[in-house]
């Protein structure tokens, strides 16, 4: 997979079957690794140094001094190292909630075409065709459920029966259909990364990551009565040692610069030479224990532009209804330093949307204050209730940290902290459907353009019963109705006032942000429902549609 990639350098994650020296070769230039081992299982990162701003070029992997990448008649194109250009427009893909399937007919008809290898398959022809029909991308951005651990597919299913069969009678009997374990995760992920259209595009597009809930359990950390609940599970210690371990191996660790990586105390501790299983798990547990020892958020240079990936989920403080916080006190500190002007484009992805449709907005402030008591004590067991019943945990439900973001958002705007950007763009997953809301100060104008683009599911269709609910939840009487049941739960305004100008849309989709200078843009594509389930009707589906959903010029 092709990870972290600056103006001069490149990272390549690779996971092998045996301990091993990793050779990845491009050109002249030639990065060795030796592996590390986790668990039994051995990975490695190669950094390819001495790249060119701009610079494209193939690249080949050998264990050992033996190839295994390309693999002998692979049909797809070469897969390419592309270091950044600062003074080309940035093309920023972004996306989220991808559950792998086998493209059967149905598999299309419960979770839609996997719009990431509709992507993947179109991207591949027009390199074979050395002409490519739109430029190349950047990045691409998953923010959010790349697994999901509790919602297992009936290959995960069968490794799960086969593997838990030997089980020794002493070991905590985990949940028949979720993972629980380190070996486990490492059979998920690489079922969901394996699908050779989507492993080749990882392997050519540098891709960057944030976890979201269902990449630990759904509802992770919405609150602390979850926390304590789940915590009576004798597999939850287990289960969060791994869902973390995992997560810093396969997502967090190609996040990172080569700078940062050799300031990581867990990369150290990997490194330092046998079996790092013991060490990687005691970090896990502590991140888990003590969310502000760790720091999961990270930031990145686009050009004249500054992308922030933003932890929701870890560094939740929750412990107490009446003070909770989305970020914790070192994520608050850190996010709040790194909202800055200076910048053509400043954006912060977070893997929850951070302006919700008003009618959602306004219930979960509502459920947090009742959460919190403002309706009296015997409300507050039905308000917790209703909270974990409905997923009512996004930016709203925060709202201390709501409007701290919000404040920081506009001191932006309002040139307090350097010179304006012209745009703040919010990116956001999660809901299961995707959107654009444009946002403004109330009671002061400025020029920096406040918007939330919002691209989820790339593969797992929202039920038609939740689509009804979103698209009630979506209209202006509805945002009106909660509007008012918060102001009588002692809900304040927000200092920023919204509306949709795009959306809802339901599809899978994958969506570009173009960033060009002072000017910036946003794509949706997605698959056609019904096209997809025709076309999947005589057996797996060949090659998925692609088509464009909505298009908004931004700034």
């Amino acid at each position: 997979m092709l990870r972290h990639v600056s103006e001069t350098t490149a990272t390549i994650w690779v996971e092998t079957d045996a301990p091993g020296t990793v050779t990845v070769s491009a050109g002249d230039l030639a990065a060795h690794a030796d592996t590390f081992a986790v668990h039994g299982h051995h990975y490695a990162l190669c950094e390819i140094g001495g790249l060119r701003p701009g610079q494209s070029v193939e690249y080949r992997v050998s264990v050992n001094g033996v190839p295994v990448w390309p693999e002998p008649g692979s049909p797809h194109p070469p897969s390419l190292l592309r270091a950044l250009d600062p003074s080309a427009p940035q093309r920023l893909l972004f996306g989220s909630c991808r559950t792998p399937t086998d493209h059967g007919p149905a598999a299309v008809a419960r979770y839609g075409a996997d719009v990431l290898r509709a992507y993947a398959l179109r991207l591949a022809e027009a390199r074979r065709a050395a002409a490519p029909a739109a430029p190349e991308p950047t990045a691409l951005l998953l923010i959010g459920d790349q697994v999901y651990a509790d919602e297992i597919q009936q290959p995960m299913r069968e490794y799960l029966a086969a593997r838990r069969a030997h089980t020794p009678a002493h070991r905590v009997r985990p949940p028949d259909d979720e993972v629980v374990f380190f070996d486990e995760y490492a059979e998920l992920y690489r079922l969901s990364w394996s699908d050779p259209d989507v492993r080749w595009l990882l392997s050519t597009v540098p891709t960057l990551m944030l976890f979201d809930d269902h990449d630990i359990r759904d509802d992770w950390n919405t609150s602390g009565t979850w926390r304590r609940r789940i915590a009576e599970n004798r597999w939850w210690r287990p289960r969060i040692t791994a869902g973390l371990g995992s997560y810093w191996v396969y997502q967090h660790a190609g996040n990172l610069s080569p700078e940062e990586r050799a300031a990581d105390p867990v990369w150290r501790a990997l490194r330092d030479g046998g079996d790092g299983g013991a060490a990687l798990d005691a970090f896990a547990w502590r991140a888990h224990d003590e969310p502000d020892s760790y720091r999961w958020s990270h930031s990145h240079a686009f050009g004249r532009s500054r992308v922030l990936m933003v932890d929701t989920r870890c560094g939740r403080d929750v412990a107490d209804d009446r003070a909770r916080s989305m970020l914790g006190s070192a994520g608050g500190r850190w996010l709040d330093e790194s909202l800055t002007g200076d910048v053509d484009h400043l954006v912060v992805a977070s893997t929850l949307p951070f302006l919700l449709p008003k009618g959602v907005h306004y219930l979960e402030a509502w459920n947090e204050a009742v959460c919190a008591g403002a309706w009296g004590e015997r409300l507050r067991g039905p308000g917790e209730r209703l909270r974990q019943r409905l997923d009512l945990e996004h930016w709203a439900a925060f709202q201390r940290s709501f409007a701290a973001v919000s404040e920081a958002v506009l001191e932006v705007a309002d040139g307090g902290r350097g010179t304006p950007p012209a745009s703040v763009l919010f990116l956001g997953g999660d809901v299961h459907f995707s959107y654009l809301a444009r946002a403004r100060a109330r009671g002061r104008r400025t020029d920096t353009v406040i918007a939330q683009l919002v691209c989820s599911p790339l593969c797992n269709w929202l039920p038609p019963a939740m689509r009804r609910m979103t698209w009630l939840a979506g209209r202006a009487v509805t945002g009106l109705g909660c509007r008012v049941l918060a102001r009588l739960a002692g809900v304040r305004a927000p200092a920023l006032d919204w509306r949709l100008s795009g959306g809802l849309w339901y599809d899978n989709a994958l969506a570009t942000l173009v960033l060009d200078g002072r000017s910036a843009s946003v794509r949706w594509e997605h698959s056609p429902t019904a096209r997809a389930v025709s076309e999947a009707d005589s057996g797996v589906l060949a090659r998925p549609p692609l088509r464009d959903l909505a298009a908004r010029v931004l700034t």
